[in-house]
């Protein structure tokens, strides 16, 4: 199977300053890639490379990242826009921060929708509630008409998936996108993305802190330590029989929940 995306000794750097050294990894269509690590080891700005949304005077000064074959860095803004949603879709840490709070969800979708292909508002709609209904939204004609500020920030965070997901791209990047929630939420956004991926087939590269999360979604598992692969490999293999000491303590740092009998 050909790969979907590839990192191929990849650095970042901020003016002088290189945050990402050297990293490769490569994913496959439909499968699920968890990047864990400390905070500033350089998850986030792995997915916005990737996004070419780097900004900060953040600049890929070495390797490739391709995805279907083509080399993200030498591609013009232009071009670049339209693999962005279509091609490759991002859900962000508050993805409520980024609806606007004057205009309707339906507004929003359809516009975000348009922006790709020629397609009515009733034409949105139609796609919109198909897909509100996979993933298990209760009352989706009421969210369509709501604004965000009438929105729990749960249910702003599930509305990021699916404007992410509108144009059903084949690879979808997740930047915490569980950390500001709620558990009962949480759980309820990692069902919904793994729902995604087995009904589209979609890949996913998830960044996060939470190792639950990881275990619960991932196929593979890259950890970062300043900038650099310490470790990457099978989740199942990297989660119970790691073999680089800064995994170990990771993992080791991970709270033991034991469940109430009462």
């Amino acid at each position: 199977m050909c790969e979907l995306l590839t990192f191929q000794n990849v650095s970042v750097a901020f003016h002088k300053n290189t945050v990402v050294h050297q990293v490769n990894f490569s994913l496959k269509p439909g499968e699920s890639l968890g990047i864990v690590g400390e905070s500033g080891s350089g998850k986030s700005t792995i997915l916005k490379a990737a996004m070419g949304i780097l900004e900060n005077g953040g600049r890929v000064t070495e390797g490739q990242i391709l995805f279907q074959g083509r080399n993200l860095c030498e591609m013009k803004e232009k071009e670049l826009r339209t693999i962005r949603g279509a091609g490759i879709s991002m859900i962000f840490q508050d993805a409520g921060a980024s609806l606007s709070p004057i205009r309707t969800i339906g507004e929003q979708i359809h516009e975000s929708m348009s922006a790709h292909q020629k397609i009515s508002r009733q034409e949105a709609f139609q796609k919109a509630m198909g897909l509100f209904e996979k993933l298990h939204f209760q009352n989706g004609e009421r969210v369509w008409n709501s604004y965000p500020f009438e929105l729990s920030g749960g249910m702003n965070q599930r509305v990021g998936i699916v404007l992410a997901m509108l144009m059903e791209p084949p690879l979808l990047l997740a930047d915490e996108p569980t950390s500001a929630l709620d558990v009962a939420v949480q759980k309820q956004v990692v069902q919904e993305m793994k729902r995604l991926r087995e009904e589209f087939g979609t890949a996913e590269i998830l960044v996060t802190h939470d190792i639950g999360v990881v275990r619960a979604m991932a196929d593979r598992i890259l950890v970062l330590k300043e900038g650099r692969v310490v470790e990457y490999g099978a989740a199942e293999k990297v989660l119970t029989e790691p073999e680089a000491s800064y995994t170990k303590e990771l993992l080791a740092a991970v709270p033991r929940l034991r469940r109430n009998p009462g």
